[in-house]
């Protein structure tokens, strides 16, 4: 018996499909009738060893080293990669759900205000009618219980949707579900860029505890506050932004290339930032505490027009006028003040100035970590100059106008009357 050895041909069969190295020992026979041919371009199979008569072979698979070596930062990739698919279909999960949650609630808005004027304007008709009965005292008293019960369901009715603010519930899921789509669209483009590292992975999901702390979708023991005692910008995001992406991409792109930072740029964005908070944030915050303070009295005002008049309900009799006057009056005024409230969605005005006073922090924040880190550590100035113009609606020759402006006021000691953003 004789041993060939054919590593070689293997590995020339295998590897063609396969990262790996075959290696094999073939024990033969010395005259072995072979009763095909192999064509000269033609690769043998494993098939064509099976098929040989009175053959004997073992085949051990091994690692090729050098394969596996080279393929150590795809696994990494792909692993990362993974996960971001994995915050990806999360992401548009909480989409969906906060969509349908918000037309929910918007509803709620919707049906309890009809279901509570038809109530408070039923209560007061059936005050009105009771009034005017001269006779019987039958009659009288039916009216009287009957408003008085309308009038009560009416008011915990409106103090139960007083608390919720179902129309600012319906602003919270729409802001969330808008910034979501954000980070959906963040974690598509960092995928189809290529190559996601784990800090992307850790900054995804980060982004999107933050969004959920700050929109839950429960009510019970995690709603946000609908009354606080004085207005606070919304917050989303993370508390410390995660650079270790930028700085990884400016350390392997410093030698010969210019990140796009000057004197000059840093200047502009400081002037830019000066603007958004003297004029933007300051509009923004005087603004909400106004809605705030009226969504306050608003709140207050209609159960307790609605409590009066159902006191006045039961104080109705044929001797006194008093109790008729008070039960058709409150019943009047309570309508008109939950129209107000709830049909104008005072609620949803003050949530839309809480993201906005939310949207201006955040870009503050942005602005003053991005010029506390070295300059080799900081996004390209150029791309970070065009996103802070798109955020504030303008072109990037309107930001630099605006910055001129704001440093023309600091050296004449005025404050501009611009507005930074023209968005909203």
């Amino acid at each position: 018996m004789a041993s060939l050895q054919i590593s070689s041909l293997l590995s020339n069969t295998f590897c063609s499909t396969s990262p790996s190295r075959i290696k094999s020992s073939i024990h033969i026979p010395e005259k072995l009738p072979i009763p095909f041919s192999i064509a000269p371009n033609s690769k043998p199979s494993r098939k064509l060893f099976e098929e040989l008569n009175g053959f004997s072979h073992t085949i051990q698979i091994l690692q090729d080293n050098s394969c596996s070596s080279s393929n150590n930062n795809n696994n990494i990739t792909s692993k990362a990669t993974i996960q971001l698919y994995a915050i990806l279909e999360a992401v548009d999960d909480r989409v969906e759900m906060h969509h349908n949650i918000g037309e929910q609630r918007d509803n709620w808005n919707t049906l309890l205000l009809n279901s509570i004027n038809m109530l408070t304007l039923t209560a007061t008709a059936m005050a009105g009618v009771a009034a005017t009965i001269a006779t019987g005292d039958a009659p009288l008293l039916a009216l009287k219980l009957s408003s008085m019960l309308l009038f009560s369901a009416s008011t915990g009715m409106l103090m139960v949707m007083n608390k919720i603010q179902p129309s600012q519930l319906a602003e919270e899921q729409r802001n969330a579900r808008r910034l979501f789509k954000q980070i959906k669209s963040h974690i598509e483009t960092t995928l189809a860029i290529g190559n996601p590292t784990e800090e992307d992975v850790k900054d995804a999901m980060e982004k999107v505890l933050a969004l959920d702390k700050a929109y839950p979708l429960p009510l019970l023991g995690a709603m946000i506050e609908k009354f606080p005692k004085k207005f606070e910008p919304a917050v989303w995001w993370p508390s410390k932004r995660n650079n270790s992406k930028y700085h990884e991409t400016n350390q392997q792109q410093k030698h010969g290339k210019n990140n796009g930072w000057n004197e000059g740029l840093e200047m502009e964005i400081r002037d830019v930032l000066k603007v958004v908070k003297e004029k933007d944030m300051k509009d923004y915050e005087r603004l909400g505490n106004l809605v705030l303070k009226i969504n306050k009295s608003l709140a207050i005002a209609g159960p307790l027009l609605t409590g009066v008049a159902a006191v006045g309900s039961a104080c109705l009799s044929q001797d006194s006028s008093w109790g008729a006057i008070v039960s058709v009056l409150g019943g009047a005024l309570a309508t008109a003040v939950n129209a107000f409230e709830h049909g104008g969605q005072v609620g949803m005005v003050s949530e839309m100035y809480r993201n906005c006073g939310g949207f201006f922090q955040m870009l503050e924040n942005s602005i003053q970590e991005t010029m506390e880190e070295d300059e080799e550590q900081r996004e390209n100035g150029e791309l970070f100059e065009m996103k802070l113009a798109l955020k504030l609606g303008r072109s990037l020759s309107q930001l630099r106008d605006l910055a001129r402006k704001s440093a023309y006021s600091r050296v004449e000691g005025i404050t501009t009357d611009e507005f930074a953003s023209k968005l909203f």
